[in-house]
């Protein structure tokens, strides 16, 4: 079953045009990998997927389990799956993780037109997704990435994605400046949640996570384009000789 089909897709950012001719396809079960160097557009991608305001498709076509993705707004890409990990995750002053995140699952739940979780539920839930990722129970309690350090902004993007169950996961350079250890902890949370049902797109710069996740394609982006799809020897190409060689 084909989850993600993305068509000849061109998107600006202003009058500059980013994506210039996105051709991907993406299955049930599949993680693919984005690379490619800085100003490739691997970041544009994972915005226009998601509906980020500020990008405007100029061509092409996007389907996501057979509905037209472009046609939908941020939120409904969301309630029908979608998750994006952010490479530069935000703060939100006053507002607990707890009750961020109840917000966020019960808006999903209602989309799909199933009942709320009832406080015990949730609680429950989210204790073991916390537990999956590695992540201590008192954060819980604290506001949305308020005085978090860059590990624990990312680790908290991963127990959202556990917590949010998507069909389709965007994890927008997850690696950038990661310690090996938070990186193990990020990538085991990655793995956990792998199924023949959920897909992934992971996009990255750097080899480095690709150690711990493996993915089935590797895609390399570069000046707007796709210019090269493989297995894992691709990846070994770009850490021996950079993207140049493409």
């Amino acid at each position: 079953m084909m989850l993600l089909e993305i068509k000849n897709l061109h998107a600006t950012v202003g009058d500059k045009e980013i994506l210039k001719g996105i051709n991907l396809s993406i299955g049930a079960g599949e993680v693919h990998a984005v690379m490619g160097p800085n100003g490739a557009g691997k970041s544009t991608l994972a915005a226009v997927l998601t509906g980020r305001p500020g990008y405007e498709v100029t061509e092409g076509s996007v389907l996501f389990g057979g509905q037209d993705l472009l046609a939908m707004a941020p939120e409904e890409r969301a309630w029908a799956g979608l998750f994006l990990s952010f490479q530069y995750p935000v703060e939100i002053p006053g507002v607990t993780i707890t009750s961020f995140m109840k917000a966020a699952v019960n808006a999903k739940r209602k989309a799909a037109g199933l009942p709320e979780l009832k406080a015990a539920e949730f609680l429950q839930l989210m204790k073991e997704k916390m537990a999956l990722v590695q992540m201590k129970p008192e954060f819980a309690k604290r506001e949305v990435n308020v005085g978090f350090s860059g590990g624990e902004k990312k680790r908290n993007e991963i127990f959202q994605m556990a917590l949010l169950d998507p069909t389709l996961s965007i994890l927008d350079e997850t690696d950038s400046g990661l310690d090996v250890d938070a990186l193990k902890i990020v990538a085991d949370g990655v793995n956990a949640l792998r199924s023949p049902s959920k897909s992934a797109i992971i996009v990255t710069h750097y080899h480095k996570l690709l150690e711990y996740v493996q993915p089935d394609y590797v895609h390399v982006l570069k000046a707007g384009r796709i210019v090269k799809t493989g297995g894992r020897e691709l990846i070994e190409a770009i850490e021996a000789k950079g993207f140049d060689q493409f």
